[in-house]
């Protein structure tokens, strides 16, 4: 009984290890925060893209993973495919079931988000199966994909999205580029020996480095043409707290730079994390009152930082590759 037990909880952290919990508040406050960006939603509207991306996201890591497992066996051994915790047939399985979920909950809403939900699944298997091993094609892939998220977000709560939702995905877009650029100076090593043609890989990590902060920089601008438009008093201070963060990980990464190492990488990318969900909810207080929004921040961003110091080392260095961590 003890040896089932046990069994079942492996199974389950190898399913939690795969949701990655410490990334899953940030597409759903997107989703939200796009809900949010006519400034007409309802509750039930911010309940519904929320979870339809949140049933998305989860989606996307078991594809993800399911079709990165050949890589992951190389520069990531201890993830839960590669190690054989997980099987790769239940990984694509859950990964289909849930992203059926998404668009049923999402077409009940409104079928015109079924284009955009097609398109952004489209765009996880391309991001894995061929862009990703392609430089800089797949960092724009994968920042497209957050900026469906949003524009999804929007169409819940609107027929078809608005100029600002447009503008706003276009700020998402370019954040996760530099994001996910930014996570290829980790996986520096990893992708090399899989003959993955990252952009550190084929131009070396200081123009990768130099390339997420323009990306970073450029998103953060557009971001910040929203004051121009009509806003709530929180949105500026979040935008502002947000680039601040923002720019503290990036901007020393090229002065680091060729000696950069994968623990510094990954800290970078940490600080990232808390910045994206600032960014989001500033996008999101810009139509909704900060006192409904700094809570929320306050909430998601114990929950991610929490769950990412639990988690995720283990889940992105190999127990051989860990670094001290300098202080």
């Amino acid at each position: 009984m003890r040896d089932r037990w046990a069994a079942a909880r492996r199974i389950l952290w190898a399913h939690v290890q795969t949701w990655r919990p410490y990334t899953l508040c940030y597409p759903v406050l997107v989703g939200v925060a796009g809900a949010g960006a006519g400034g007409a939603a309802g509750f039930a509207a911010y309940v519904v893209a929320g979870c339809g991306i949140a049933l998305g996201w989860l989606a996307g890591h078991y594809l993800g993973d399911y079709f990165d497992r050949e890589l992951d066996r190389i520069a990531k051994p201890q993830r839960p495919i590669p190690s054989g915790r997980l099987a790769a047939e239940t990984a694509l399985a859950c990964g289909i079931g849930l992203a059926v979920a998404a668009a049923v909950l999402l077409a009940w809403v409104n079928w015109r988000t079924l284009v955009l939900v097609v398109l952004a699944l489209a765009g996880i298997v391309a991001y894995s199966k061929f862009c990703k091993a392609r430089g800089f094609s797949g960092n724009l892939v994968r920042g497209l994909i957050t900026a469906l998220a949003f524009l999804i977000g929007a169409m819940v709560a609107a027929p078809l999205p608005g100029w600002a939702a447009v503008a706003f995905s276009a700020v998402f877009l370019l954040h996760d580029a530099a994001s996910n650029l930014v996570g290829t100076l980790r996986d520096v090593d990893g992708d090399r020996a899989a003959g993955y043609r990252s952009v550190p890989v084929r131009s070396g990590v200081r123009y990768a480095a130099g390339l997420a902060v323009s990306l970073y920089v450029a998103a953060i601008l557009i971001a910040a043409i929203g004051l121009l438009l009509p806003h709530r008093p929180g949105f500026p201070v979040l935008l502002g707290v947000a680039a601040c963060v923002g720019l503290i990980a990036v901007l020393p990464l090229p002065l680091l730079a060729p000696n950069l190492g994968q623990a510094r990488a990954l800290r970078a990318h940490e600080y990232l994390v808390a910045e994206r969900l600032i960014l989001a909810s500033a996008v999101l207080a810009r139509t909704a009152p900060a006192a409904a929004v700094v809570p929320l921040l306050a909430l998601v961003l114990v929950f991610s930082l929490w769950t990412q110091a639990v988690m995720r080392s283990r889940h992105e260095i190999a127990a051989d590759d860990m670094e001290v961590q300098p202080t």
